[in-house]
């Protein structure tokens, strides 16, 4: 029992000597003096997150939600089936208390509709780093693995001006970025009639080119949780329809959750908006949020 006790006192000795403390024979009592203090700080530097346990991930989407992200959920005529469409389906979990997820993916004569809800909580298995700590060391790189570009600069004039905020947010959302390098591209080779170049460019690019990039460009999120992020990626299947991907994740605490929101255009040609996307996607995100206590 005498050894338990001394065990911190040696360790508060050895953390005086390594913060420059200088202390003769009696220094060996006032470390155990102050030793209540020591442990103390540690433990609160490492204290467990918020957060024990996760929601059931293919109940925290409501039908309602569901309706809005999933239009041919209605048009399902087979009542089991519809419901089974309702339900989603839960990903492989190992351990139910660190990390969950479930999919739907509903087919329409316009579109199909995919939705992925990911629940991690995160646990430090470091006795001087916390759980919350942990977490936003995780986040910090999936923001970094996100690449998130340059935030448009608003001003008139240097927002097209900038090439760092239109190269990044041309691999981003697709329409806006390529409106803005095509005019920029087309603006050299019609040279021979400076003003209508300048006309067409400016017409083209300053302002609602500018405006609706800022407005829909991966970015940090400032309303969301502790910290979140959204991303928007366009890509094609095959060479026909469009695949628009939105992907809404938020730390609170020390859970990280992602929603990633995919729609494809059963018409050839037709786009799916992203704004119209982020919007939906970022509402159920902050139900999320609401649902958590964050």
């Amino acid at each position: 029992m005498q050894r338990k006790a001394y065990v911190p006192g040696v360790a508060a000795v050895l953390a005086a000597v390594l913060a420059g403390c200088t202390g003769g024979s009696g220094g060996g009592a006032t470390a155990d003096d102050s030793n209540p203090g020591q442990p103390g700080v540690a433990t609160e530097a490492a204290e467990p997150g918020k957060y024990r346990t996760l929601p059931e991930p293919c109940d925290a989407v409501g039908h309602k939600m569901l309706d809005s992200l999933l239009p041919g959920i209605e048009e399902i005529a087979d009542e089991e089936q519809r419901e089974k469409a309702y339900a989603g389906e839960p990903t492989l979990a190992y351990d139910t208390d660190r990390k969950v997820g479930c999919r739907w993916k509903v087919e329409s004569a316009e579109a199909t509709d995919h939705l992925f809800v990911d629940f991690e909580r995160v646990v430090s298995y470091d006795g001087a780093v916390s759980d919350d700590s942990e977490a936003e060391q995780l986040f910090a790189k999936r923001v970094e693995a996100a690449d998130l570009p340059e935030p448009v600069v608003s001003e008139s004039g240097s927002a097209d001006g900038s090439p760092s905020s239109g190269t990044p947010a041309a691999g981003a959302g697709g329409t806006p970025s390529s409106a803005s390098s095509s005019s920029s591209s087309s603006s050299p080779s019609s040279s021979s009639s400076p003003s209508s170049s300048s006309s067409s460019s400016s017409s083209s690019s300053p302002s609602p080119s500018a405006s609706s990039t800022a407005e829909v460009q991966p970015r940090l999120l400032d309303d969301l949780g502790d910290e979140a992020f959204v991303d928007d990626a366009l890509s094609s299947s095959g060479s026909t329809a469009k695949r628009r991907t939105v992907t809404v994740a938020f730390r609170t605490s020390n859970v990280v959750v992602t929603v990633e929101y995919a729609e494809q255009s059963a018409t050839l040609g037709v786009v799916p908006d992203s704004e119209e996307m982020q919007d939906m996607a970022r509402k159920l995100a902050s139900r999320l949020a609401d649902s958590l206590g964050g």
